[in-house]
């Protein structure tokens, strides 16, 4: 395994390089954005270790940037600041698995092994549905030509269904992707998120293209309109 590590602070890229030499695992490092998507896009690894806050450029634009070059490479975030915002900007520009400071070592090395096993499957830079757009990597989406304004779950939704490719994707999985993970109150709240979305995405354009699947869940269908 060979990991590529960019962070800017020396002592959690030299711990982090330690300990992933300890387990045997190839490592580079790189201290900013710019020398690090530089590496990223040019290099091939198992897994990047990618921290948000960077000189040069961020880790947002990182990501960013990896992914509108085709590069899927499994990425693990690394930042200090918590919470569902900044876990949904860096999902919905590419990342795979996030992890706040402090973290312990043997959390992240677990983490980075989950993500090689599971590989780096393509991801298109653009999913579509009819004239429907959404770009994951710059959190947009359009219908024919005209821009949507989501709020980030709104957004998650979406992209859930959409990356789905016409699946049913049930309530029960929609909470588990899209809201936190120790969420324990109405699993309603998904009949109520999805009504937003048709008001945005559909009614204003004369479409159907979120079919409630009775008794199952949800899925996009591209031919309905």
């Amino acid at each position: 395994m060979k990991v590529l590590i960019i962070e800017d602070e020396p002592a959690i890229a030299d711990a982090v390089r330690r300990g992933l030499l300890g387990e045997g695992i190839a490592v580079d490092v790189m201290r900013d954005g710019v020398d690090g998507l530089w590496a990223a896009t040019e290099n091939a690894y198992d897994a990047v270790v990618l921290d948000l806050m960077l000189p040069g450029i961020s880790g947002r634009d990182v990501l960013v940037g990896m992914r509108e070059r085709g590069v899927w490479t499994p990425v693990l975030v690394l930042t200090a600041r918590e919470g569902d915002e900044v876990q949904v900007g860096a999902f919905d520009r590419g990342a795979d698995d996030f992890l706040a400071k402090p973290f312990s070592f043997d959390v992240l090395l677990a983490r980075l092994r989950a993500l090689v096993r599971r590989g780096a499957p393509e991801r298109p830079v653009v999913l579509t549905a009819d004239d429907l757009r959404l770009e994951p990597a710059r959190r947009r989406v359009t219908r024919n030509g005209q821009e949507i304004a989501l709020t980030p779950r709104e957004y998650g939704v979406l992209e859930l269904l959409m990356r789905r490719g016409g699946d049913v994707v049930t309530k029960s999985e929609i909470l588990d992707n899209v809201w936190d993970s120790a969420f324990d109150g109405d699993p309603n709240v998904v009949e109520v998120y999805v009504s937003y979305l048709r008001r945005k995405v559909d009614a204003p354009f004369g479409r159907s293209t979120i079919v409630t699947v009775r008794g199952m869940g949800y899925r996009i269908a591209a031919d309905e309109g």
